[in-house]
């Protein structure tokens, strides 16, 4: 495998039947052997992506006393700030190489679920931060719901399945920020070995190379995509649902060369999580005598929240 496969979401959109189950065909395909495609075709602009990434630099320009005071203590991250170093892969002690904010679901029509979900943050410094941050949400959210409308028809179930549990669901955008290197990094690199927690993740570009996947023979895999697709993969949640009929691959962002270590890198994924109480019990379509049950019963809310307790950002 010298890459990862590539898609066009044009095609499942497509009145042309086979031009549909084509595509349904593809992805379902490159998730059951590898977990990762890059799409192309789907509804996020470049000049959005590049609005986005404008203000990302900016807020992260600001001195580090003002991003310090959007780091809000009790939400385990998932608003706003997470400094430097605070987050680790499970099973890691050394801290990523990175910071990041959160963006989270903005709800206008569940009163509950408006009760439930934290506010999003503002940061009155960068005026269009917030603006361009949820305009991308919901364009990769889009995607996301399309994506996962085809993969419900792979695995058999009904095409919309995945909308009613994405619809308001806890995902959340992440812009990551891997300052230049100083010093010997040590044991820690810019983001350890690690699957995603949530169904899907959708990754809208970075600044520099350093993305790898892990092929089932154990060899790391350079991920590279044309600036005008979107990087997307299977999660814990996705795998778990489908019994490992969808795989959630271990990736990294590994450090670049010594004599790249003054240039600092930018990210934007996309977690696609459901709201908390989807069930992620094994689905019985993907359970058979050559496939047992591999997963205890669980929901969303729950492995979420176990996970974020191994990452160290929940007590």
């Amino acid at each position: 495998m010298k890459n990862i496969p590539s898609v066009d979401l044009s095609d499942f959109l497509s009145t042309d039947s086979e031009r549909k189950q084509k595509f349904i065909n593809e992805i379902g395909r490159a998730y059951s052997k590898i977990g990762f495609v890059a799409l192309k075709g789907h509804f996020l602009t470049d000049q959005l992506s590049t609005n986005l990434y404008d203000e990302v630099k900016e807020f992260y320009n600001l001195p580090q006393k003002i991003k310090n005071k959007y780091e809000i203590e009790g939400l385990g991250g998932q608003r706003g700030y997470t400094g430097f170093g605070k987050e680790s892969a499970k099973g890691k002690t050394e801290g990523d190489l990175k910071e990041f904010w959160h963006f989270g679901q903005e709800v206008t029509d569940d009163e509950n679920l408006k009760e439930i979900y934290p506010n999003n943050i503002k940061v009155p410094e960068v005026p269009n931060f917030n603006r361009f941050g949820m305009e991308a949400y919901r364009k990769l959210e889009k995607t996301a719901i399309y994506v996962l409308k085809a993969l419900a028809l792979y695995i058999g179930l009904d095409e919309n399945y995945f909308d009613n549990y994405v619809h308001n669901g806890n995902s959340i955008l992440r812009p990551i920020y891997y300052p230049p290197i100083v010093g010997e990094p040590k044991e820690a690199v810019r983001a350890a070995a690690h699957g995603d927690i949530n169904l899907i993740t959708l990754l809208m570009g970075a600044s520099a190379s350093g993305l790898e996947v892990q092929a089932k023979s154990g060899e790391w895999v350079s991920v590279t995509a044309l600036p005008e697709q979107l990087v997307i993969n299977v999660g814990d949640m996705l795998e778990r649902l489908t019994n490992g009929k969808l795989c959630s691959t271990i990736h990294r962002v590994v450090n670049p060369p010594k004599e790249d270590w003054n240039k600092p890198r930018y990210s934007i994924p996309f977690f696609t999580h459901p709201k908390s109480e989807m069930s992620l019990n094994c689905l019985p379509e993907c359970i058979d005598a050559e496939h047992p049950k591999a997963y205890d019963d669980i929901t969303a809310g729950e492995f979420l929240n176990e996970r974020l307790r191994e990452l160290g950002l929940l007590k």
